[in-house]
């Protein structure tokens, strides 16, 4: 009988340390570091779309639209990561052992799924992000079909599901814009 493998945690120390040396883009949860994969052309013409329509949306508030180059930190779980993009709105609250900006308080989440991660962004993710206090709305977008799925906290701790398909439209109620399906998958390689 052989010993049990021994399993390196990191610390989040290691994972900053590395972020500031790599082109390559990485979560952290729970002492373990996991490279990002990256997109596609069409994950990353979703991700674009969307993300016009929520700056769109936003007008003179005092709101930004970030890409996927700003890290958020969820604290309840200790997750790091790249969400493909995210709506702050006010002052950006700094996680201060992060290096460059990191988030604590997005109100809007994007996620554009792919083969590897729709399990995940549509799992546990979805319930990390939901503990985040500032967030109000986590948008998923579907790699395989024109589906867009919009999960909305109320005034209270609910949350609320709302999907939209091929020739439907779904609302951002905290930015207060619908989403139209067919002009955010428009030229894509999605049915």
């Amino acid at each position: 009988m052989g010993l049990p493998r021994s399993h390196h945690r990191y610390t989040y120390a290691d994972y900053v340390a590395l972020e500031l040396d790599s082109s390559t883009k990485h979560e952290f949860l729970d002492g373990e570091i996991y490279a990002m994969a990256g997109g596609s052309e069409d994950h990353s013409a979703l991700a674009a779309e969307v993300l016009r329509a929520l700056g769109n949306a936003i007008g003179d508030r005092p709101c930004r639209v970030h890409t996927s180059d700003l890290r958020i930190y969820v604290e309840s779980v200790g997750l790091a990561t790249f969400p493909d993009g995210s709506v702050i709105c006010g002052a950006l609250q700094q996680h201060g052992p992060s290096p460059r900006a990191t988030a604590l308080n997005p109100m809007v989440l994007v996620e554009v799924t792919s083969d590897s991660s729709e399990g995940y962004d549509t799992g546990d993710k979805l319930e990390y992000y939901r503990t985040i206090p500032s967030l109000r709305d986590y948008i998923i977008v579907s790699h395989r079909e024109r589906r867009i799925t919009i999960h909305s906290r109320g005034e209270g701790p609910a949350w609320t599901t709302r999907v939209a398909i091929a020739g439907g439209r779904v609302s951002v109620q905290s930015l207060r814009v619908d989403l139209v399906v067919d002009e955010i998958y428009r030229g894509s390689g999605v049915r």
